[in-house]
């Protein structure tokens, strides 16, 4: 069995398009898939890259609108822009790590996603990670407050650590083995690299 990583954070808009696509890849391809929850503030400041929404060119800018709207179209995925975008995912990401180590990750991601790039929740802001979590029936006061201890942020860190030393540059990343893929229009190659 093939295994498939995707470095992601909840704060790319493409990494939730590519999230929504992944379930369905992995069962074609009878394959492993792991999250890989990362800090893209981290990413960024590491590689000197930044998000697509500053970029200086006005029309690359403008097309990349265009091209998004293309995504959700192609995907027939539920989408509204987040009014609070660019959100510090710093504390969401950590609370993801506390999820993973509490074995309630399945639940947290299947709520999240949806509530940042659909609910349009401000999920930079405490009271609403908490509301969020606790409306899918998870300890939302629990998980955040998890989120502070030392392990959560050490695990985040680490993943973040080595995304970058993996190459990764932005979000979402891909890797089938040693192989690296990176965006939500490259997952026709992820899907012939699992089957190969």
């Amino acid at each position: 069995m093939k295994t498939l990583e995707f470095f992601f954070d909840y704060g790319s808009p493409y990494s939730y398009m590519a999230d929504t696509q992944l379930v369905e890849l992995r069962d074609r391809t009878g394959s492993e898939l792991v999250y890989r929850p990362m800090l893209l503030g981290g990413v960024f400041k590491a590689t000197g890259n930044q998000s697509p929404a500053m970029q200086a060119v006005e029309a690359k800018r403008i097309y990349g609108g265009v091209e998004l709207r293309r995504f959700v179209a192609h995907y027939r995925i539920a989408f509204e822009a987040n009014p609070a975008f660019p959100i510090n995912t710093l504390l969401l990401m950590r609370t993801a790590h506390a999820a993973m180590a509490e074995g309630v990750f399945p639940a947290f991601h299947a709520v999240v996603y949806p509530a940042f790039w659909a609910g349009r929740v401000d999920l930079g802001q405490v009271g609403e990670i908490v509301r969020v979590l606790e409306g899918a029936g998870l300890d939302g006061t629990a998980l955040v407050a998890a989120a502070g201890q030392p392990e959560p942020k050490a695990s985040l860190r680490a993943t973040t650590d080595e995304a970058v030393e993996r190459g990764v540059f932005g979000a979402p990343t891909f890797f089938v083995g040693d192989e690296m893929f990176f965006g939500a229009d490259r997952l026709s190659f992820v899907e012939a690299a699992l089957q190969r």
